[in-house]
């Protein structure tokens, strides 16, 4: 059955980014251990880009794992690798039926050779794809980014005096592209946590309390409304 008409606001986000919170709470309510949290998280992300494909959304970044994650404990590190190995395989074919281009963004180095591999695949296979820009932040920080962004000015040789706000983005992970217009933190939570800090400092944030792995299509709806609802000033004082 076709879904019905949607009632979107007149302001849509080009740009939507997502924190991926409360796996792991959502497995302990449900007396599971963490990593079927982890894999419910995964196994989540189909609808929700099936959902920003039919809003008309043209841009997606995932937080789905942060340079301090390594930190976990060893086990739940090995384990979340292995669901993301399993759902790059599993899913590439429907990311693509979908008109996604996949794009990481990050550092590749420290990631296992198979993982790494289906990633460089994933992006060869959708590069042509034009319906949604998917960012997977994979082994990402904001600050790493940043560090990352200065070297490689350094490097290209830039004087200082030449350095400014666009040479630094022209640098990032996500040139060329526009900054996201609205956040999302699911679970409640409300911190940045190092995701996206250059590219977000003008971004609306909304912080739903729902876990996860049950955020869906409503959810993001629900969103996209309260981000309809905003008026973006920019630091500037809006004139009547």
């Amino acid at each position: 059955m076709a879904k019905a008409k949607v009632d979107l606001p007149d302001k849509v986000p080009e740009h939507v980014a997502i924190i991926m919170d409360g796996n792991g709470r959502w497995a302990k309510q449900r007396g599971l251990p963490r990593l079927a949290g982890h894999r419910a998280g995964t196994e989540n992300l189909r609808r929700i880009i099936e959902a920003c494909v039919e809003f008309g959304i043209k841009y997606l970044t995932i937080y789905a794992f942060s340079t301090e994650n390594w930190g976990r404990p060893e086990d739940e590190v090995s384990g979340l690798m292995g669901i993301f190995d399993e759902v790059f395989e599993r899913e590439l074919t429907e990311l693509h039926k979908q008109g996604a281009k996949l794009n990481h963004i990050g550092r590749l180095d420290e990631v296992r050779e198979s993982l790494r591999e289906k990633v460089i695949k994933g992006m060869e296979l959708t590069k042509n794809n034009k319906r949604l820009v998917l960012n997977v932040a994979f082994n990402y920080g904001g600050r790493d980014e940043i560090v990352q962004a200065v070297k490689s000015i350094i490097k290209d040789g830039v004087e200082a005096e030449n350095v400014n706000a666009d040479v630094i983005a022209d640098h990032l992970y996500t040139a060329g592209m526009p900054d996201p217009d609205l956040v999302i933190r699911t679970s409640g939570e409300q911190r940045i946590s190092n995701f996206l800090i250059w590219q977000a400092a003008y971004a609306e944030w909304v912080f739903p309390e729902t876990l996860w792995p049950d955020f869906g299509r409503e959810e993001l709806l629900a969103a996209i409304r309260e981000f309809g609802k905003r008026e973006r000033r920019y630091g500037l004082v809006l004139q009547n």
